[in-house]
C-alpha cells in the first residue's frame, strides 16, 4: 500500500458509518484513491443509492482529509456492487445463519421485556427513557417496539427516519445512540395496524431475524399491553429475557398489572422486577401529593413475589412531571433535556439497576415486603 493510500485509510477509519456503528474503513466502503493536479480524490461506496447517511458521510469524509491533507479534497460517491454488498452482507452476519435469531440462549445480549397490564401507564415513555441512558453512559443498546397496535417510541424519541433495507437486511435507524425499530417506520403517516395473530407473530420475527442489530448490550423490548399475541410471541423468540412491570399506585391497576407480569412466567421469562409510574406530585414545599393512592407497586411486587417464591423488588418510583410528559410529546427523552428533574433521577437510578442487574438488599427490604 503507497503511503498516500496509508494515510488515507488512518484518517477515514474516524469515520464512523450512523447505522453500522462501524468505521467505514472496516465495511469495504473506501473505493479508488488517487492524486489529482488539484489535489486528493477518493471513491466511499455506499450500500444503497437512497442511504439515508450519504451527506453525513461524505461531510464527515471531506473534513477528516482536509484536516489531515489540508487541501483539496474530491469526494466521489458511489454505491456497492451486487458482489461487494453480498460480501458486506455476510461480515455482518459472521458465522450466523441469514435471517436467524441472534438473541436466543446463550447471547450475551441482556434482553429486557418492559410491558404493563392495561395501557395508558406511562410504559413506553419508560422504556424509551431508559434505552437512551444506557446508550449515554456508553452500552449499545437497541429498542424494539413491539406494541404493533399502539406504537410510540419513533415519536417518543423524536425519530423521522426509515430503516435501510440491504435486500433481506435491514439497517436500523439510529437516534440519541439507541438503534431502533418500529412497524410505524413502514407505515404512511398515522395508518392503523390491523393484524391478526400470524401477521404479529411474523412481525416480532422479522424484528428479531431481518435486522441487523450488530453486537448490543442490551436489547429492550417496549411489549403491548396485557397478555396476547405479541406477549406468547416474545417469550418463544426471547427465552431469556427478563420482565419489568409497570404500573401505577391505583390498585386497580395493580391486579391488572400483576397478570402481565404472571403472563411472562408461563413462556419461561424471569421477573426482573417491578416500576410504580405517576407514584407521587412532588409539592413546593416538598411533600408529596399522591393524587393516585398508593401501595399499587408495592402490591404487585409483593403478589409476583409469592407467586415465583423469590423476591421481586420494586426497582423505583417514578414522580408525575409535567416536564416528563412534555418532553415525550416533543421527542426529546427527558433524560437528555433535564437530568436533575425528579422523574429523570428515577428513570436513571432504573438503569443502574439494569446496568448492575441487581439491587442493593436495602431496596428489596424497604420496598418489599413478603407476607
Amino acid at each position: 500500500m503507497s503511503e498516500l493510500n496509508s494515510r488515507v485509510i488512518k484518517a477515514l477509519s474516524q469515520v464512523i458509518d450512523p447505522e453500522l456503528r462501524r468505521p467505514i474503513t472496516e465495511l469495504g466502503m473506501v473505493g479508488e484513491i488517487t492524486e489529482t493536479s488539484s489535489g486528493i480524490s477518493v471513491a466511499i461506496k455506499l450500500t444503497v443509492s437512497h442511504c439515508p447517511a450519504a451527506e453525513q458521510i461524505e461531510n464527515n469524509v471531506s473534513k477528516v482529509l482536509v484536516a489531515e491533507f489540508g487541501e483539496v479534497v474530491q469526494v466521489v460517491m458511489q454505491v456497492m456492487t451486487t458482489d461487494e454488498l453480498t460480501a458486506l452482507k455476510a461480515q455482518l452476519r459472521g458465522s450466523a445463519e441469514a435471517k436467524s435469531n441472534p438473541f436466543t440462549a446463550g447471547t450475551s445480549t441482556r434482553v429486557f421485556l418492559f410491558g404493563s397490564g392495561k395501557g395508558g401507564v406511562g410504559k413506553s415513555t419508560i422504556t424509551a427513557n431508559v434505552a437512551v441512558e444506557l446508550a449515554s453512559q456508553g452500552y449499545e443498546v437497541g429498542l424494539i417496539d413491539a406494541d404493533i397496535f399502539g406504537f410510540s417510541i419513533p415519536g417518543q424519541l423524536g425519530l423521522k427516519a426509515k430503516p435501510t433495507r440491504l435486500d433481506d437486511m435491514i439497517l436500523p435507524p439510529v437516534i440519541h445512540g439507541v438503534k431502533v425499530i418500529s412497524i410505524g417506520m413502514f407505515l404512511p403517516s398515522n395508518e392503523p395496524v390491523a393484524w391478526r395473530g400470524p401477521m404479529l407473530h411474523k412481525a416480532v420475527e422479522q424484528f428479531l431475524t431481518d435486522v441487523y442489530w450488530g453486537s448490543l448490550d442490551f436489547l429492550l423490548i417496549d411489549m403491548p399491553p396485557g397478555t396476547g399475541d405479541v406477549a406468547i410471541s416474545v417469550g418463544q423468540f426471547l427465552p431469556t429475557a427478563k420482565s419489568i412491570v409497570i404500573t401505577t399506585p391505583q390498585m386497580s391497576a395493580a391486579i391488572v398489572a400483576e397478570r402481565s407480569g404472571s403472563a411472562g412466567l408461563k413462556t419461561g421469562q424471569e421477573i426482573f422486577g417491578v416500576v410504580e409510574n405517576s407514584s407521587y406530585l412532588i409539592q413546593s414545599d416538598g411533600t408529596k401529593n399522591e393524587i393516585y393512592g398508593s401501595g399499587g407497586g408495592q402490591e404487585v411486587a409483593r403478589s409476583l413475589s409469592e407467586r415465583t417464591g423469590t423476591a421481586i423488588p420494586l426497582l423505583g418510583q417514578i414522580p408525575i412531571s409535567t416536564e416528563l410528559s412534555a418532553a415525550s410529546d416533543a421527542g426529546m427523552p427527558l433524560v437528555l433535556t433535564n437530568a436533575t428533574d425528579p422523574a429523570a433521577l428515577a428513570i436513571k437510578a432504573l438503569a443502574t439497576s439494569i446496568t448492575e442487574d441487581k439491587l442493593p438488599k436495602t431496596s428489596r427490604t424497604l420496598n418489599v415486603k413478603l407476607s
